[in-house]
C-alpha cells in the first residue's frame, strides 16, 4: 500500500497492491496496522462503520458531509469505475472551494481519504459500480448536509453532464450558502489544518 498527499494535503490517495495470479487477485483493502503507519499524514486506522452502495452508470452522489459528529470517509471501488471528489469546505482555508478528484476502479485499486471537513461525492463511470465507504463516525441526519454537485463557484469538471441525482442532492445548497450557516464554523480551517 502506498499513500500520497493530493493537491490539497489533507486529502490522501491510497493505492493498494493486490496479489495477482491466474485465479484473480487478493488484496487487503483495510488493515489497521498498515493504516496506522500513515497516521502522520492524517490517515485514520479506526473506522466505526463500513457502508456499501451500488449504482448504475451516470449516478452522482454528493457532495455530502456531516459536522457533528464529524465524519471522515475512506472511499474505494469494489466493482466498476467511479470518479471520486473531495471539496474543501473549511472557512478560512487557503484552498476553500478547491477540490481533489481521482478515477478509481477495480483494476487500479485507488482509494480516496477525505477528512470530515471536506464534502465528498462521486459519479459512476461504468454500468454497475459498487463503492465501499469506511467512515469515522456514525450517521446523524440532523447534522448532515451537502453542496450542489454543479455549484459554479466550486467548478468541478465532472465526467457527466446530466447525472442521475437523488431528490436530496438535486436540492443541495451552494458552498456560499453553507458558509453563511453557523454550522460551518465546526470546520474552521484553524481547527482542521
Amino acid at each position: 500500500m502506498t499513500v500520497r498527499r493530493a493537491a490539497i494535503p489533507e486529502v490522501l490517495i491510497v493505492e493498494h497492491e493486490p496479489f495477482l495470479d491466474e485465479r484473480g487477485f487478493l488484496m487487503e483493502a483495510y488493515n489497521a496496522a498498515d493504516f496506522a503507519e500513515y497516521a502522520d499524514l492524517g490517515l485514520p486506522s479506526e473506522f466505526v462503520q463500513l457502508n456499501h452502495s451500488r449504482s448504475t452508470k451516470g449516478v452522482t452522489r454528493g457532495l455530502h458531509f456531516q459536522w457533528d459528529p464529524p465524519m471522515g470517509k475512506f472511499m474505494r471501488v469494489a466493482r466498476g469505475e467511479a470518479f471520486f471528489v473531495a471539496v474543501d469546505i473549511r472557512p478560512g482555508s487557503p484552498t476553500l472551494g478547491d477540490y481533489v478528484s481521482v478515477v478509481a476502479n477495480d483494476e487500479n485499486h485507488v482509494a480516496l481519504w477525505a477528512p470530515a471537513c471536506f464534502a465528498r461525492g462521486l459519479t459512476t463511470l461504468s454500468d454497475v459500480v459498487d463503492v465501499e465507504y469506511f467512515i469515522t463516525a456514525h450517521y446523524y441526519g440532523p447534522n448532515e448536509s451537502g453542496i450542489a454537485w454543479d455549484d459554479p463557484d466550486v467548478g468541478i469538471d465532472w465526467p457527466v453532464t446530466e447525472p442521475i441525482l437523488s431528490a436530496r442532492d438535486s436540492a443541495a445548497q451552494t458552498l456560499a450558502e453553507w458558509l453563511a450557516r453557523p454550522e460551518a464554523q465546526h470546520f474552521r480551517y484553524e481547527d482542521w489544518s
